[in-house]
C-alpha cells in the first residue's frame, strides 16, 4: 500500500487539507492507446491512499481541459492528469488559464514520452513510484510557457487562442517524426521516436523560419528543426535543452540549421546524450520571449499534441513559478 503523508502536502504559502480531494483525469488514448491498460492499477493505488478521489475519463481530444475546469469549478485541491506530455499539458494549461493558485497540479506518467516528467524527476514508466510521489505530496512551484499569436488576434479573432504549455513547443523535424510515429505500428515508447526519427532524417525537407529575442539577434534560414523549451527533455528522453531547468525563468529556444542527411544522422546520435550543442549548426538561445516567423501559418507540436497555427507570427514567453506541481524532492 502507497502511504499517504499528508501534513507534506502544502505549496509554498498555502496550506491544503489534511485530508486533501482529488480529481484524476484519467486519458485512455494515451501512449497511444496502450494507457487505458494502467488506468485500472492507478485507480487501486490511488484509492488506497486517499480518501477523497474522483475520477474523470476522457472520451475525444482536449477534453482534459473542460474535465480540469469541472474539477476547478468544484473545489478540488489537486487535479491529477494521468497520461503523457499531451494530456499533462492540457490540464495544466486550464488550470493556470483558471487564476486558481490554490489549486495543486499532479502527474501520473502513462503517456508514450512523458519527457516533462523527468525533468522533475519522475521515473516514466513507474506507476508505484508515481503514486508514492502524489502521497508524499512535496509541492514545486515550476515554471509555464505561453504562445500566443498576435496578428491573428488582430485578423481572426475567431481563431485566436493563447495557450500554455509545459514543457515544449516544436517546428519542422519534430512534426515530421510525430506523423511517422503516428503512422507505425508495433513500436512504442522511446523506441518508437528513435526509429521514426532515423527515417525523417532521410526525408524531411527543412523549414524556413526566424527567430528572435530580447537581447538575441535574428536568426533565419532554414532549419532542420526548432524547439522551445521549458523542460529538458523531448522526444521521450533526448536531452534536447540540457542546460534548461522548469525553474530557471527562461525558455530555450534550440535551433539546428538544416544540413546533408549523413550530417543530419551525426546531430541525431549527438542529440540523443545532449552533446549536439556542441555543434557548429546548432545553437540554443536563453531567453524569457521569443518570436518566431515563418513564410505562412505553420503546423506545430505543443507538449506533443500536434496544432495549426492561424498565423505566421508566433510569441512564446515564460511565465515563472505559474503552477504548484505535487513532484519528487528536488
Amino acid at each position: 500500500m502507497v502511504r499517504r503523508r499528508s501534513t507534506d502536502l502544502r505549496a509554498p504559502g498555502d496550506a491544503l487539507n489534511e485530508a486533501p480531494r482529488l480529481f484524476v483525469v484519467f486519458n485512455p488514448a494515451s501512449g497511444r492507446g496502450r494507457g487505458s491498460r494502467r488506468i485500472p492499477l492507478y485507480r487501486h493505488l490511488l484509492e488506497e491512499s486517499f480518501s477523497h478521489v474522483t475520477f474523470g475519463t476522457t472520451t475525444h481530444p482536449g477534453e482534459e481541459r473542460d474535465l480540469a475546469q469541472r474539477a476547478v469549478d468544484e473545489g478540488y485541491d489537486i487535479v491529477v492528469a494521468a497520461g503523457g506530455d499531451g494530456t499533462w499539458g492540457n490540464v495544466a494549461d486550464r488550470l493556470v488559464t483558471s487564476g486558481r493558485t490554490d489549486v495543486t497540479f499532479g502527474m501520473l506518467p502513462n503517456g508514450t514520452g512523458n519527457d516533462f516528467g523527468r525533468s522533475l524527476g519522475f521515473h516514466p514508466t513507474d506507476p508505484y513510484e508515481a503514486v508514492r510521489v502524489l502521497a508524499e505530496g512535496h509541492v514545486r512551484r515550476v515554471d509555464v510557457g505561453r504562445l500566443d499569436t498576435p496578428s491573428a488576434a488582430e485578423t481572426r479573432p475567431d481563431l485566436f487562442e493563447a495557450r500554455h504549455f509545459l514543457n515544449l513547443v516544436g517546428f519542422g523535424f519534430d512534426i515530421a517524426v510525430i506523423d511517422a510515429a503516428a503512422r507505425a505500428r508495433f513500436l512504442k515508447g522511446e523506441l518508437l521516436y528513435k526509429v521514426t526519427a532515423l527515417q525523417q532524417l532521410f526525408r524531411f525537407p527543412g523549414i524556413e523560419l526566424a527567430v528572435e529575442g530580447p537581447t538575441a539577434p535574428r536568426r533565419e534560414g532554414r532549419h532542420l528543426m526548432v524547439t522551445v523549451s521549458n523542460g529538458r527533455f523531448f522526444g521521450g528522453g533526448f536531452p534536447i535543452a540540457p542546460g534548461a531547468t522548469v525553474t530557471d525563468g527562461r525558455l530555450h529556444a534550440c535551433r539546428i540549421e538544416d544540413v546533408p542527411p549523413l550530417a543530419r544522422l551525426r546531430l541525431f546520435s549527438l542529440a540523443q546524450k545532449g552533446t549536439h550543442v556542441t555543434s557548429e549548426r546548432v545553437e540554443v538561445i536563453s531567453e524569457p520571449t521569443f518570436r518566431l516567423t515563418f513564410p505562412s501559418p505553420p503546423r506545430f507540436e505543443m507538449d506533443g499534441d500536434v496544432r495549426q497555427a492561424a498565423s505566421e507570427i508566433l510569441d512564446l514567453r515564460i511565465l515563472p513559478g505559474a503552477l504548484g506541481v505535487v513532484a519528487p524532492l528536488s
